[in-house]
């Protein structure tokens, strides 16, 4: 599943499966299953039913996906829709070249599950696959993992939830990059012996979505975990520099995609965030003093973003390109 690292877990709740029933302990059993373990009418309505929103999406048919969206997912519809928005011009790079499909059984208890766990195949098979999903209303699920191939290839991974018998309702729509310019997850993979930042790009780009496990995906959450630096700052324990005279708490180091560049943020907290005439100067200063003490990021990022915050919600950013950074 997902590493540890202080960007948190993107909730489902921003992209459709909607979670308002109780929760249960998890005393019962949950199912998966994958391949020609699904019966072959299920699987001939789940491919239908991806296949079905899959166009929706190229085609941008934000309506008709909301329209067959659960009622909670299509009451909180707009995380969905600007993902499809954002997204459209790469699903219409042409049909998926790779799709696979689970079912997820959860029909086995009257509240919602704390945490259901699927585990699918062979434990120790190379190709078993997992999903950890929180707060799971009770039901039969299945997942569509859909890649699409070309300049900018992307991952569409759609949740469904079964309504009546072998009748899919929409219930979770993500999508994820799989390359940065020219560069796909394997490759910042290779290049992250030491990399931090690297090793949960590579993540990003790999795993269609956050609940999911698969054993080169649990390797690279050990690999993570192992290698992380003691330099990566948190709010509990912020990285201190010197900029403008004055000691700075950085509270964030992260690596964000921004277009097809490979940019790095670092947040940090100061009163100043209100006043844009000081703060456009301490985020320069910011972004000076960092580099200085660590110039190896210049080689790994092509631009970089000071984020400036204070407690009363004020938010000041400065994007630099690093070659302007002096």
């Amino acid at each position: 599943m997902l590493p540890d690292r202080e960007c948190s877990l993107p909730q489902l709740v921003a992209v459709g499966l909607v979670l308002a029933l109780s929760v249960v302990s998890e005393g019962h059993a949950q199912e998966c299953y994958s391949g020609t373990e699904i019966d072959a009418l299920t699987a001939k309505a789940v491919q239908a039913t991806a296949q079905q929103f899959f166009t929706m999406s190229s085609q941008g048919d934000v309506a008709g996906l909301k329209a067959s969206a659960l009622p909670a997912v299509a009451a909180n519809f707009g995380g969905i829709e600007q993902a499809v928005v954002t997204n459209r011009q790469y699903f219409s790079q042409g049909q998926p070249s790779d799709t696979r499909i689970f079912v997820l059984d959860a029909s086995n208890s009257k509240t919602a599950w704390q945490r259901a766990e699927f585990y699918c195949g062979i434990y120790n098979s190379p190709d078993r696959v997992g999903f950890a999903i929180p707060k799971l209303p009770p039901g039969r699920y299945a997942i569509s993992i859909a890649k699409v191939s070309g300049k900018d290839p992307v991952t569409l991974t759609l949740i469904l939830a079964e309504e009546g018998k072998n009748s899919w309702k929409l219930a979770g729509y993500y999508v994820r990059r799989n390359s940065i310019g020219d560069h796909d997850g394997q490759w910042f993979l290779s290049k992250a012996l030491n990399a931090w930042f690297y090793y949960l790009t590579a993540w990003d780009l790999i795993a269609p979505v956050d609940f999911m496990s698969t054993p080169q995906l649990d390797k690279l959450t050990d690999e993570i975990q192992a290698s992380r630096p003691a330099e990566v700052p948190s709010a509990s324990a912020p990285l201190e520099l010197t900029a403008g005279g004055k000691t700075i708490k950085v509270a964030e180091l992260a690596a964000v995609a921004v277009g097809l560049d490979f940019d790095l943020r670092v947040q940090y907290e100061t009163p100043d965030a209100g006043n844009p005439g000081v703060v456009s100067q301490q985020n320069a200063a910011v972004m000076k003093a960092l580099l200085t003490k660590y110039p190896e990021l210049r080689d790994a990022f092509s631009t970089v973003i000071a984020r400036a915050t204070d407690n009363a919600g004020h938010d000041y950013g400065t994007l630099t390109p690093m070659k302007d950074v002096k």
